[in-house]
């Protein structure tokens, strides 16, 4: 009887630690597989949430227009969910204050009016921060910019940049997009070269704009050099980059001009966000380019 009794409590103890064993190992196992786990918040947001504690247990809306594949987009695995750099980093920034963060879709000429309405707290949406919208609300800058001329495959039109070889195309761009009246621009520079002027096609999506030169209707299509590079991944037979030009802006987080604690704490989360490496871990993750990278910085106009 004793024999069989130590007999049976090794087996039990045994199976015991083996069980431990696999619990331990499933624990470390979601620890470390990438995307099986949040990234912890940096550990200076323990004290950004104290020091900013408005906001804490608080559910805010950031508005966003879900068409920019790389920084925000539809979830193609599940249609009511978003995904993208600009997600994750609002996310990590309500994880660091102590929110959560509902989104509400909306047209891009329509980011900054739905913002200044109230029926949104935030706006991260690869927007870019420039005098003219930092009247109506403002920007923690946070990204480089650099934008790619889009164009058909060959380039039939010989199309180099935002400059005279504009003269006679058509571009499709992004109602409310910088680049509107950067093509703009161009009218009297081609008229007084002796060239026909350019047309703008104004859409309300990157999708559209982009499909727009698939079709045949568009020439051109200037935006942020990740989302050319994304069009041309999707349709190497079909679409090209002419070159990547230089634009004088930063994209930045809108939020209204009303709350400056809430300006204050959202520029300190991505202070330290931007200090702990989170940021540029985010767009390795997405496939963006790191040269994007820059600390934050503030952009407010009275």
């Amino acid at each position: 009887m004793r024999k069989r009794f130590f007999r049976e409590e090794l087996v039990r103890r045994l199976t015991s630690a083996v069980s431990c064993s696999a619990i331990l190992g499933a624990i470390l196992l979601a620890v470390l597989t990438p995307g099986m786990a949040k990234a912890a918040a940096p550990a200076a947001c323990t004290a950004l949430a104290e020091k900013y504690p408005d906001w804490k247990g608080k559910t805010l809306v950031n508005a966003i227009n879900p068409h920019t594949p790389g920084y925000e987009a539809i979830d193609p695995k599940d249609p009511s969910k978003y995904i993208g750099f600009d997600i994750d980093l609002g996310e990590m920034i309500g994880e660091c204050l102590g929110f959560k963060l509902t989104y509400k879709a909306v047209t891009f000429a329509a980011l900054l009016t739905t913002l200044s309405s109230g029926q949104a707290d935030i706006v991260i949406s690869d927007i870019y921060a420039t005098e003219e919208r930092a009247k109506a609300a403002d920007f923690i800058t946070y990204s480089k910019v650099f934008d790619g001329v889009l164009v058909a495959k060959g380039n039939p039109k010989g199309i180099h940049g935002i400059d005279l070889t504009l003269c006679g195309a058509a571009a499709a761009e992004n109602t409310g997009f910088v680049e509107v009246p950067l093509v703009m621009d161009m009218a009297p520079k081609c008229k007084e070269a002796g060239k026909p002027e350019p047309t703008l096609q104004l859409y309300e999506n990157n999708a559209n704009c982009i499909q727009a030169i698939l079709a045949g209707r568009a020439d051109t299509y200037v935006n942020d050099v990740n989302t050319v590079d994304n069009a041309v991944k999707a349709n190497p037979d079909k679409l090209e980059k002419a070159v990547a030009v230089t634009i004088p802006y930063s994209v930045g987080i809108a939020v209204p001009k009303d709350k400056p604690k809430f300006r204050e704490a959202v520029m300190a989360a991505m202070v330290e966000i931007h200090k702990s490496g989170e940021q540029a871990a985010l767009l390795k993750k997405w496939e963006l380019d790191p040269n994007n990278l820059k600390e934050p910085g503030l952009l407010t106009v009275k």
